[in-house]
């Protein structure tokens, strides 16, 4: 047999079997560096605490506990590890120094469970939060929750030793700290931020959403939807709106003490031009301490009934004649439907008194509200109720009272919506709907003093505005 031949069969047998061999190296190298180390990272050293009554530098650098070794082979020895710090000198470590470390909430975690897995033992993990329920409720904490621990690491440096606190911010205006004591207890204390609340005037031109638009303005997420939930009484959303269309909304911010905005507060004014038709708002709060938005002559932009009682969805069938989409014929669509994904909340119309709860034949799931002696509003194919609602109960306006679903003869979920006027459904998108409050006399007297102020203060913010427009 030729040389060449020779070789190349050489090849053709041992090749894969040597690619697989260095593939099967190459994995088992990445694994052993993997499982020898777990890090932390620390931020920069300098920062101070008070711990035990004494001022102590806490030590910020990466400080070694331990190596991390891993049996490849043995799980008991993976499972034990907890938290470790860099890998360096162990001279790099600081006796009876605390460390600071940030965790976040996993989905569906517990403050307790975090502790643990941290590393901290059960009955300290439970004192801490025992002294935290003095001012939270820990089973309030959501996914992402960031947690602040402070802890001194163990004598032998190989996990977590001793929990020194937690902290946290539930809140975009509060921290609570959660110490351990002279006596070795723990003690939990508020600390309110100092912030300032500023005000930001935004204006845009609908193309296509007051969403979208408000976007592209820089309306904050939080801002936009107060704002489509003001407007919901007199505008809809699908038919009302149209490209050229403007809005211009006034609404506070707070700021912390390096000026970083942290969350956007209240609307005071908001005016939206669409159709025509020229909408001012204003925020104000009544002598008796009802908060409401009230356009210029004082009414409340707050009707009575809502024509739409569920957020994000999309009108899919009109009041009218129809060929029913089961039935196969054409008969009067005595309401209006909403699609929207199964679960989706949907809210009482208005105050009332439950009439009707439960299966009603083709309707599905079915609830009726009768709402003054004039109006009631009815609710069909729910896939559930809210929990302990009945046949009586009385329902404030925007209350859930059910989830969209599609029960009863129905091809898709939706919500069926009708409003019954005398006893008669009525078109939810054109009927006029019963006006809200209307400030009288002296109320109405200290609301426009109220307007007068913060028409002011958009002036002054449209003068700012464009002077520095044109000093660009």
């Amino acid at each position: 047999m030729a040389p060449a031949s020779i070789f190349s069969t050489f090849h053709k047998k041992t090749g894969p079997m040597l690619l697989r061999g260095l593939l099967a190296a190459g994995v088992l190298i990445a694994c052993i560096i993997v499982s020898a180390r777990v890090v932390l990272e620390f931020p920069e050293e300098g920062t101070r605490e008070i711990l035990n009554g004494q001022s102590k530098p806490i030590h910020f650098s990466a400080a070694t506990l331990a190596k991390a070794p891993i049996s490849l082979g043995n799980p008991a020895a993976a499972a034990s590890l907890r938290i470790h710090l860099r890998q360096l000198p162990r001279t790099e470590i600081v006796p009876d120094t605390p460390y600071r470390y940030t965790l976040r909430i996993r989905r569906g975690e517990t403050l307790s469970g975090l502790l643990i897995r941290t590393g901290f033992s059960r009955d300290k993990t439970q004192a801490a939060i025992k002294a935290l329920k003095v001012h939270y409720n820990p089973r309030h904490i959501e996914k992402g929750q960031r947690i602040k621990l402070t802890f001194l690491p163990q004598a032998a440096g190989q996990t977590v030793g001793s929990l020194l606190g937690i902290e946290l911010a539930p809140d975009f205006d509060r921290d609570i700290i959660v110490r351990r004591n002279e006596s070795g207890e723990f003690d939990a204390t508020v600390e309110k931020k100092q912030l300032q609340t500023e005000l930001a005037l935004k204006t845009g031109v609908i193309r296509h959403s007051l969403f979208v638009a408000g976007k592209k303005s820089g309306v904050p997420n939080r801002v936009l939807a107060e704002l489509i939930r003001a407007y919901s009484w007199d505008i809809d959303f699908q038919r009302d709106i149209h490209p050229g269309d403007s809005f211009e909304v006034l609404y506070e911010h707070y700021t912390d003490e390096d000026g970083n905005r942290v969350r956007a507060g209240n609307i005071k004014y908001a005016v939206l031009k669409s159709n025509r038709r020229t909408l001012k708002i204003y925020r104000y709060t009544t002598k008796d301490g009802t908060t409401d938005y009230f356009d210029v002559n004082g009414k409340s932009a707050r009707k009575a009934l809502m024509r739409t009682p569920i957020d994000g969805a999309r009108l899919s069938s009109g009041f009218g004649r129809r060929r029913h989409p089961i039935l196969g014929y054409t008969k009067m669509h005595r309401g209006v439907d909403f699609a929207a994904p199964r679960g989706t909340p949907i809210y009482a119309a208005g105050d009332g008194v439950i009439r009707k709860i439960g299966w009603n034949g083709g309707y599905g799931r079915y609830i009726r509200i009768r709402h003054n002696r004039t109006h009631s509003t009815a609710y069909a194919h729910l896939h559930r109720f809210a929990r302990g609602l009945k046949r009586g109960n009385r329902v404030r306006q925007g209350q859930v009272i059910g989830y969209v679903g599609t029960t009863g003869r129905s091809t898709g979920p939706h919500l069926h919506y009708e409003i019954l006027r005398a006893g008669r459904q009525v078109n939810p998108l054109r009927v006029r709907m019963p006006s809200g409050r209307q400030l009288q006399k002296a109320e109405l007297d200290r609301f426009n003093t109220a307007k007068t102020f913060i028409d002011r203060q958009i002036a002054t913010l449209r003068l700012k505005s464009k002077l520095a427009s044109n000093t660009r």
